[in-house]
């Protein structure tokens, strides 16, 4: 009689699973042993999909950053960043995690440097479309929406004040 064999792991299942580590545990779980054990599995398995940890870490952060692009939609400008500005206010990417991480990390935090100068970006090409080129203002959408993550509970609040200060912001022109 066989015994089921377990599915094979991959890349993607122990970048997940340390994305979930991370925001459990904080970085210290973002290490070979430690993310074997979560996975039931043989640090052998690890080293089979990452040179090392290292390795690995560069590949969580790759992949967090690609999930992170936002690009623009459809629609106005106006429409276009309230939306931005709603999906950044949204909850569930593991950002708050990552970027507690940046903080003590190089790699990490040249991450989230990308990803914000990125963000920053559309945010201040959407507002010059509006007509509004003061680069601050985009700062401000960008900080307030970072911050209404760790603010609100409910995942609707955050998106719908964004759409608020958007509103304010649009009314200063």
């Amino acid at each position: 009689m066989n015994s089921p064999t377990k599915p094979r792991l991959t890349r993607d299942v122990w970048i997940i699973t340390g994305l979930q580590a991370l925001c459990d545990q904080g970085p210290d779980a973002l290490k070979a042993e430690v993310l074997a054990r979560r996975l039931h599995t043989t640090k052998g398995s690890f080293y089979w999909h990452f040179r090392d940890v290292p390795d690995y870490h560069a590949a969580l952060l790759a992949q967090w950053q690609s999930t992170s692009e936002i690009t623009r939609g459809d629609g106005t400008a106006v429409m276009q960043l309230r939306a931005l500005a709603g999906q950044l206010a949204e909850r569930g990417s593991g950002e708050p995690a990552i970027r507690a991480w940046a903080k003590g990390n190089a790699q990490a935090a040249t991450s989230v440097s990308q990803v914000d100068a990125a963000r920053l970006a559309q945010f201040e090409a959407l507002l010059r479309d509006t007509g509004i080129a003061n680069p601050e203002m985009a700062r401000i959408l960008y900080a307030a929406a970072l911050g209404m993550r760790e603010l609100d509970a409910d995942d609707t609040a955050g998106p719908e004040a964004m759409g608020t200060l958007v509103d304010l912001v649009l009314a200063l022109r």
